[in-house]
């Protein structure tokens, strides 16, 4: 089966920022993308979790991009001037895709 390089972003984000995030990707022209609920970790500050958070403010987000590579310059681009200033990770991952007219 023929497969297709492509790039997969993932965006590690405060939930209260999902929002201006999707919206900064779709204006960019990514044409898809994922979010998944984030219920713990450990970072710089030390193990975290959901569990207690009160209201919006204590989530985190995991947004998940496929983008061919000569997209991933833009989706970039729109990511960071979400993120830049706000809690956030972002990593890229090098990937195949069977139907690359998706993406």
């Amino acid at each position: 089966m023929q497969t297709h390089p492509a790039k997969r972003v993932e965006i590690i984000i405060e939930e209260m920022m999902e929002s201006r995030l999707c919206e900064a990707l779709l204006k960019a022209g990514v044409k898809g993308f994922t979010v998944l609920p984030v219920h713990g970790g450990s970072g710089r500050s030390g193990h975290w979790t959901r569990a207690g958070q009160i209201g919006r403010a204590g989530g985190m987000r995991a947004v998940v991009c496929i983008v061919r590579p000569e997209a991933l310059d833009t989706l970039l681009n729109a990511a960071f001037s979400v993120v830049e200033r706000h809690i956030g990770v972002v990593s890229i991952v090098d990937c195949e895709v069977l139907r690359a007219e998706r993406f």
